[in-house]
């Protein structure tokens, strides 16, 4: 969220757009924590599915919004994730059907759409240039989380372990590497070597962490549990 709102701030134009867009998006986040609650016990519980239409509307909504007004669709949909939080998530139901649409649906056409602009030769040409900004990608995130881990005193197979996986930015990395590419901050060729490295981030230290510093010792303990037989009633 600190990267999406500092990229706009940067690079986004203020004009009067932008006030018009933040206008809208303050009065919807106002409206929907009284509105949605209210229009789910009303129309909720049906086979239309009108709760996922409703928040899908909102979302395009706002994003349309937010692509006319030259800023970023991601910002109001996690504003709008936020606000929504205390009723949308009790809903454990109408959260499985968003993730499910999401996953299925919406991330594979995002994604494609990522990995379509990004020119393979260009990265042939220059390997050299990749693994530097991988490099520094995870030592930048490594620095920022091992240092973490160790602070509530987690011990160094653990906290290797979370560096290793909170190495990864997909998706805030390939939407600012989006972001930078729409607004001609960079070309394709900074374009592709960012996305590959971002996608190699997600990639390589997951599967170091789980070759060599997965916790066993914290996976056995669940499955004991649900093998101990309950005790007797005094």
């Amino acid at each position: 969220m600190g990267t999406v709102l500092a990229l706009g701030f940067i690079f986004s134009p203020f004009t009067l757009k932008t006030l018009i867009f933040f206008g809208v998006v303050i009065a919807t986040l106002l409206i929907l924590p009284w509105l949605t609650p209210r229009f789910f016990r009303r129309f909720g519980g049906r086979p239309s599915e009108i709760e996922a239409k409703f928040l899908l509307a909102c979302l395009f909504g706002l994003g349309a919004l937010a692509a006319w007004a030259d800023s970023e669709a991601v910002r109001p949909a996690y504003l709008l994730g936020m606000v929504l939080a205390g009723s949308v998530g009790k809903d454990h139901i109408l959260i499985r059907r968003l993730r499910t649409l999401t996953l299925g649906l919406l991330t594979p056409f995002y994604f494609i759409r990522a990995g379509s602009l990004v020119s393979i030769p260009v990265l042939v040409t220059a390997p050299a240039v990749f693994f530097i900004l991988l490099t520094a990608k995870l030592v930048s995130k490594s620095l920022g989380v091992y240092p973490v881990t160790k602070l509530y005193r987690a011990p160094t197979q653990e906290a290797t372990y979370i560096t290793l996986l909170m190495s990864t930015g997909l998706t805030f990395g390939t939407i600012s590497a989006l972001y930078g590419l729409g607004h001609q901050v960079i070309d394709q060729a900074q374009y592709s070597f960012l996305v590959a490295a971002v996608i190699a981030s997600a990639v390589v230290p997951t599967l170091i962490a789980n070759a060599f510093f997965l916790p066993y010792h914290l996976l056995a303990q669940p499955a004991a549990s649900q093998h101990r037989l309950p005790s007797s009633p005094r």
